[in-house]
């Protein structure tokens, strides 16, 4: 597999995006995203998405200089509407208004509308975290996931992100999708010609499929539980915000890009931890708990016993020495983009 410099494929990135008359801002943080995301190992919400998002922009499904507007509606709640920005840009300014407002109350939300894709849910809530607030981000997406006890899908994947800060360490963070995979997961075993685990996907009758090519939906993390948690969401995000719910937004790639604008919605909130306790003391504290969990013993010789993030920050420290991998079927898509992302392969 080769391998891409992460600060080269930054810079390249960025180019390309401004190229296409992307603003400034909303590049800095699709590219920040993406790579941070790649870099953590969750390729399903990193760097292999670039080239669908910039075919967004030609296609006309993300506005490349959208006018966000941010609207107070009390102490600490705020509504943004995103003017179908990048997802990206639209989440972080919802989440920097949400810190701003908890600041000043202690917490503060931050509900957004008319939005796209905004990738992986922990580019938010590490914001958050890393400034000393407990934080959370929510989604909501295209149908994917099989209504419970229904054949066919009727919310997304819609995901939950909680983190907060350690002492010793970056932060704690679950970033779980309330489906048992991502869809762009089953997307990479199709690219592979790989089948997928049982029980992942299902096919239009709802029966469990264990070809990618057959899946048309994904099942619920616990069954009946996950299903409830992707209508929590979907009350955050879409109830809230006045958007649509899962089952009426447009599929993000079965229809044409500029077809139909998404109008995805999402859900921030940032709980100020001073309020409650001393950051410094909170930090030790959760670190205190953090490192009995990993010192239990293991159930299997050579196993480790880890909490929610771990595997991601074990893939950041590696690939940020070894590069970015990427399969051969995305690194094309790159070069159709624009053949200089060759000077971003690691030599």
């Amino acid at each position: 597999m080769i391998r891409f410099d992460a600060a080269k494929l930054s810079e390249l990135m960025a180019n390309e995006l401004a190229r296409q008359n992307v603003t400034s801002d909303s590049a800095r943080h699709v590219v920040a995203s993406l790579i941070q995301t790649s870099l953590r190992g969750v390729d399903s919400h990193g760097i292999n998405l670039f080239p669908h998002y910039c075919r967004g922009v030609v296609a006309g499904r993300v506005n490349p200089r959208p006018n966000i507007h941010v609207s107070r509606g009390g102490a600490s709640t705020a509504m943004v509407d995103a003017d179908h920005a990048f997802g990206h840009h639209a989440g972080a300014v919802a989440m920097e208004e949400a810190m701003a407002l908890a600041r000043q109350s202690g917490m503060g939300a931050a509900s957004v509308r008319n939005s796209t894709h905004f990738a992986a849910a922990a580019y938010f809530g590490l914001m958050a975290a890393e400034c000393d607030f407990l934080g959370f981000a929510f989604t909501n997406a295209d149908a994917l996931v099989k209504a419970f006890g229904a054949k066919e899908a009727f919310f997304g994947t819609n995901p939950i992100c909680f983190t907060a800060p350690l002492h010793d360490e970056g932060p704690y963070c679950l970033d779980m999708a309330t489906s048992l995979v991502s869809w762009n997961r089953i997307n990479n075993f199709r690219r592979e010609k790989r089948n997928i685990p049982e029980h992942w996907g299902f096919d239009a009758d709802g029966h469990s499929v264990t070809d990618p090519g057959k899946a048309t939906s994904l099942n619920p993390a616990g069954g009946y539980k996950g299903y409830g948690l992707g209508m929590m969401v979907e009350v955050l995000c879409a109830i809230l915000a006045g958007g649509p719910i899962g089952k009426d937004i447009p599929p993000m790639y079965t229809l044409p890009l500029g077809s139909n604008k998404r109008r995805v919605s999402h859900f921030f909130a940032a709980l100020d931890i001073s309020r409650f306790v001393e950051p410094a003391v909170f930090r030790k504290n959760l670190q205190a708990v953090v490192d009995r969990v990993r010192s239990m013993p293991p159930l299997s010789d050579g196993g480790a016993v880890m909490v929610a993030g771990d595997p991601e920050k074990i893939s950041l420290a590696r690939r940020t020495n070894e590069g970015i991998p990427i399969h051969d079927a995305q690194y094309s898509e790159f070069l159709e983009l624009n053949r200089e992302f060759q000077g971003a392969l690691l030599a």
